[in-house]
């Protein structure tokens, strides 16, 4: 259910999303003046992007645990819906290797023990952090306190990861393989859209068997002051995350990611304490040495997770749901301690999360993936098991309630 909070503002007081309006337009002027209208551009597509996951509640965790406990899987097939219309998109451009003049690649990664591993715990700290990488950003700008809690550590275990990459990295492994090579653009599409189509018509059969019909989605408002203040249908906010990835893959020349940009801040903070990372084998690749030897604000993955998470600050005052609380019982924190340092391990030896390795690398054709995908989702079966030991609510709460 979607309470609205109603706040007694002071008569002289600007209304909280109009402050947050002017967060938003002050970060993306500061940084398009400082390191170019690029940046500046790319931190207002992550704005987009956390505004459509608070109003459309557009959660991976959530639609994986009420699958696993209940079999209702309307929000697995929403994300078959986003991918297939990611892949549409993607392969034509991957193929070609340019949009616009401006050289495009996509993700593809070894398919092996580290991916495969990495994937399991990131899956199974999903259930435990309350969230995925997308989640924990946008329920962070949202006001959930307990999320600022597993954000802060799934920082720390992105750190953690990248001191270990290069002996997870050495385990035996296949080498990168993509759809787009294999098949070629349409034959990738064919082969895509054959294995959504698939997977939605498995969640449709098991929901039916359960329950003996689909769950229907909620009757929502769809207005025009609504589409400023929230709720979106949950179809919408799939497709309106293909869309806005796709322009990331136009502006930046690679997909959406996020998790990057978690090591690199676990880094920076490190070294600013009296470490050093340099002689890591993460840190020894050539653009994750440039990035750490850069401004934060320098990097592309960095400006949009603040443009995520201001995003849906603004998205959440206009809802009149910005309002935080603090109190968070033990077992909780616990959870989200635990799940935040699992999520950030797992991320770095999987080569992503379910932004840069899922949705990213599926709509790059990446077997790595698909891998991803089987191997998270065991993850978070398991996950689901553990819940219980740890949070008293049922298995079904809603996805900024965690």
């Amino acid at each position: 259910m979607r309470e609205l909070v109603l706040t007694e503002e002071h008569p002289h007081q600007l209304p909280l999303h109009v402050l947050a309006a002017i967060a938003v337009a002050v970060a993306i002027l500061a940084v398009g003046a400082t390191f170019g209208a690029r940046l500046a551009v790319l931190m207002l597509i992550g704005g987009a992007l956390g505004a459509v996951l608070y109003h459309a509640a557009f959660g991976f965790t959530g639609a994986w645990r009420v699958f696993i406990s209940e079999r209702r899987g309307r929000g697995l097939r929403a994300q078959m819906v986003m991918l297939a219309i990611a892949v549409v998109l993607f392969f034509p451009a991957l193929s070609a290797g340019s949009l616009f003049g401006t050289p495009v690649s996509g993700y593809v990664a070894p398919i092996g023990v580290s991916v495969l591993v990495g994937a399991f715990l990131f899956g199974l700290g999903m259930q435990l952090g309350g969230g995925c990488a997308s989640g924990t950003l946008f329920t962070v700008g949202g006001g959930n306190a307990r999320m600022v809690i597993t954000l802060v550590f799934f920082i720390i275990g992105s750190l953690i990861g990248t001191a270990h990459f290069s002996w997870w990295t050495s385990l035996p492994a296949f080498q990168p393989t993509s759809l787009v090579d294999v098949f070629g653009a349409g034959g990738g599409i064919a082969v895509s859209l054959l294995m959504f189509v698939g997977i939605a018509a498995l969640t449709a059969v098991m929901e039916k068997r359960r329950h003996g019909q689909l769950e229907q989605a909620p009757r929502i408002n769809t207005s025009s002051s609504q589409w400023l203040r929230g709720p979106w249908p949950l179809l919408y906010g799939a497709v309106a995350l293909a869309l806005l990835n796709f322009i990331t893959l136009v502006l930046a020349g690679r997909p959406w990611g996020i998790t990057s940009a978690f090591a690199l801040w676990g880094a920076k903070g490190f070294e600013a304490l009296g470490g050093d990372v340099s002689s890591w084998g993460y840190w020894q690749n050539p653009d994750n040495a440039a990035a750490l030897k850069a401004s934060v604000w320098s990097d592309v993955t960095t400006v949009m997770n603040v443009g995520i998470i201001l995003g849906a600050g603004t998205a959440a005052s206009l809802a009149g749901k910005f309002a935080p609380r603090f109190h968070i019982p033990l077992r909780s924190i616990i959870a989200a301690i635990i799940g935040g340092l699992l999520l950030g391990y797992g991320a770095r030896l999987a080569f992503g999360c379910n932004i840069g390795a899922y949705f990213g690398g599926i709509a790059s054709g990446s077997l790595h993936g698909w891998l991803w995908l089987v191997a998270a989702f065991a993850g978070n079966m398991l996950g689901v098991k553990l819940r219980p030991l740890f949070f008293s609510s049922p298995a079904r709460p809603w996805v900024r309630s965690n």
